[in-house]
């Protein structure tokens, strides 16, 4: 795995941690949306990540011995999906959406949950930044040993 092939892996990584975050986000903003263009509350989204092959034209020659020290080109959004999980009922009489009992729909979405996910998709993003960072000092610390 060269100098670019690790960049390449780890912008995938930023941008796939971006849409978590933007997807989180919408979540959250969305937490008390009790009618949206369909007449259903809002349904929490949650993203799918998938290996991204290489983009390396050469990489289908590779021998099988040399083929262990290759590897993948990163990651990629396959996905967004709905989460199925039910929508939480609240007794609200006064709310405009209240059915005949007083019930009320609200989102799938708990916002306990969603900001733990926040985190845990801001630690992958640092870490590739980290990864990113380490990548460019290798490169620079070769460029040093020709002087």
């Amino acid at each position: 795995m060269g100098f670019f092939s690790a960049l390449e892996s780890s912008a995938s990584a930023l941008t796939a941690q971006r849409l978590r975050m933007d997807t989180i986000s919408e979540n959250l903003a969305n937490v008390n949306t009790t009618r949206t263009e369909g007449g259903t509350p809002y349904r929490r989204k949650t993203v799918i990540f998938q290996e991204q092959n290489s983009n390396a034209p050469f990489s289908s020659y590779l021998s099988k011995a040399s083929s262990r020290y290759f590897a993948g080109g990163g990651v990629r959004v396959s996905q967004i999906v709905e989460d199925q999980t039910p929508f939480k009922s609240i007794y609200d009489p006064g709310h405009p959406d209240a059915d005949a009992n007083g019930m009320v729909q609200m989102p799938n979405v708990d916002a306990v949950t969603e900001m733990v996910n926040m985190i845990s998709a801001t630690r992958a993003y640092e870490a590739n930044v980290t990864a990113i960072n380490a990548t460019k000092s290798m490169a620079s610390k070769a460029l040093d040993i020709g002087k």
